[in-house]
């Protein structure tokens, strides 16, 4: 199992999306939230949106691998059912999380690879968040804020991949997770910020 981390808008969903369409044969755990679907997000597909009243309902069974309270108003939760079935079958099993997540599957599962998807730079990182225009001012400072903290915890992980553009930082995670029929080797990219 191999988890994706790193800030708000920094282009996980991006990444791992592209990743699965180019490596089927890889699994992405699709995460559970309260959050309300952003316009095009597909309920099943891009996340499990649930009320709150379901999420504590999966809670309290156990059934989540992880959760956290993100940017200080939404939950999010990875379903463990299909994760565990995944990696039993012998599957690459990828997990796109918070950072609040990534820690708790770290206690829980010591020998996941764990890789932080970075910005180029701080400035990039703030043109990308606008630019996506999904939030309003307050939900932006609030993101941005958590994000500062968020790249200060790179140093916790395997791996960091900068995400200069897509289709390199897709192939950086592909080298990560290199075993089999995936082809490349396993490289690790460790990049200071700018």
């Amino acid at each position: 199992m191999t988890v994706v981390s790193g800030p708000t808008a920094v282009g996980k969903g991006t990444v791992v999306s592209r990743l699965r369409q180019e490596h089927p044969e890889v699994m992405v755990s699709v995460s559970a939230t309260t959050r309300p679907p952003r316009p095009g997000e597909v309920d099943g597909v891009h996340y499990h949106f649930v009320s709150a009243e379901e999420f504590d309902e999966l809670q309290a069974a156990g059934g989540l691998l992880e959760w956290a309270v993100v940017h200080g108003v939404h939950r999010y939760g990875t379903p463990r059912a299909p994760v565990e079935a995944a990696v039993a079958a012998g599957r690459r099993v990828v997990l796109e999380i918070d950072l609040q997540g990534a820690r708790q599957v770290r206690a829980s599962w010591p020998h996941a690879q764990f890789v932080f998807l970075a910005p180029p730079s701080w400035d990039e990182l703030v043109r990308r968040l606008v630019g996506r225009g999904t939030e309003a001012p307050e939900e932006r400072e609030r993101r941005l804020a958590t994000a500062r903290e968020e790249l200060a915890s790179a140093a916790e992980f395997d791996a960091v991949v900068v995400n200069h553009e897509v289709d390199q930082a897709v192939r950086d995670l592909v080298a990560l997770l290199s075993v089999g029929n995936m082809g490349g080797s396993a490289t690790t990219t460790r990049e200071g910020l700018t």
